[in-house]
């Protein structure tokens, strides 16, 4: 066997895993959880199973969990109970001593896949050579380190969906046009949120490298790079006309990766956090249709049951990508952390790393 091929079983789960009952697997990750103690720190983003997030020492949205790892200097393993992306930047925000592991690789993002380091340079090249040194790349946090680093290597910035008004406002602050990627919708509903009209905008199509616009261009401040979520861009009109019609007492709040129109018809929208804040402070009885990933909203719907709460799109099944971490890869990568085997670490290289760092402490700085 060659050295790959043992690298590959090193990352592949025991067949044993597979078989345990639910209640052993669950016993088994209390008792590391237990045995490891504060060598042990474990972030769980809101969309995953509810199986894992039960052992999760805290929950939030990608940012916050990154931020919370990076304040947790006791921990030696950092269990990231999310996707790749979220892992890459727990890695660059903790020490070189601290370990982060993804219990299971498939675990991604489809829309952080959207946008790879050729197609960006790419896709620069071409706008600069358009539109001359007049623009500043903002990325939102759901990207890939490398992405990241392109964006602090060009004095841009990282982005969340909680701050992305903000870092626009300061982008513009600092260049005439600002080059939004990956997530196409996102940017959209932010620059009009901050005045700006759909005829000032153009989109990047990293296939067809064409910049799609309806106005002149030189009109042009705000260029979207032609990505999205999987999951959020399959809430349409006809489900809000739907629950307009069959419940109209009842409130819409969507997230703002959502399609234009969408959040245009909505009664709200913002991040998951602010969604999950806006259930917990509404009040009883109140009726809520909400347009995001569907752990989320079921989970909301068991933390209020005094109130009626629903998906925008019911027939809407859990992010594929997102929600990948289960029981069984959960205790494996417990189970072999104990037994001083280290699976599935996330390690983004150094170079990459400071450059990715530089457009976050842009963000951190500001938000």
């Amino acid at each position: 066997m060659n050295v790959l091929e043992q690298l590959k079983r090193m990352d592949e789960m025991p067949e044993k895993y597979k078989m345990m009952e639910k209640d052993e697997l669950e016993a088994r990750a209390r008792a590391v959880k237990e045995r490891l103690g504060r060598r042990l720190f474990i972030p769980g983003h809101h969309y995953q199973k509810d199986e894992v997030i039960q052992f999760a020492d805290a929950t939030g949205d990608s940012l916050q969990l990154a931020r919370l790892a990076a304040k947790n200097s006791k921990a030696d393993y950092i269990v990231f109970c999310g996707v790749h992306f979220m892992a890459e930047t727990a890695d660059m925000l903790t020490s070189a001593a601290q370990a982060v592991i993804l219990p299971d690789l498939r675990a991604g993002c489809s829309m952080a896949d959207m946008a790879d380091l050729f197609q960006v340079e790419r896709a620069w090249a071409a706008l600069n050579e358009r539109l001359g040194e007049t623009i500043v790349p903002l990325v939102y946090v759901n990207s890939t380190a490398a992405i990241k680093a392109f964006v602090g290597r060009h004095g841009g910035a990282t982005v969340t969906s909680s701050n992305a008004k903000r870092m626009m406002e300061w982008a513009f602050s600092q260049k005439e046009r600002v080059f939004f990627l990956p997530d196409q919708h996102l940017g959209r509903n932010t620059a009009y949120a901050l005045g700006i009209g759909l005829d000032e905008m153009a989109v990047w199509d990293p296939h067809e490298e064409t910049l799609q616009c309806t106005g002149a261009l030189e009109r042009v401040k705000v260029i979207l790079w032609k990505g999205h979520c999987s999951v959020h861009e399959n809430f349409t009109v006809e489900q809000i006309a739907f629950i307009r019609r069959t419940k109209p007492d009842m409130k819409i709040i969507v997230h703002p990766e959502c399609r234009f129109e969408v959040v245009q018809q909505a009664d709200d929208a913002g991040s998951t956090k602010y969604i999950i804040d806006t259930i917990r402070n509404a009040p009883p009885g109140s009726q809520w249709a909400i347009g995001t990933e569907m752990n989320l909203v079921n989970r909301l719907k068991q933390e209020h049951p005094d109130k009626e709460i629903v998906s925008l799109n019911p027939y809407m099944c859990p992010c594929l990508t997102m929600n990948r971490i289960d029981l069984p890869h959960f205790v494996w990568a417990l189970e072999s952390l104990e037994q001083g085997t280290i699976v599935n670490r996330i390690t983004v290289p150094e170079h990459v790393a400071f450059e990715a760092k530089t457009a976050l402490q842009r963000m951190l700085a500001l938000a």
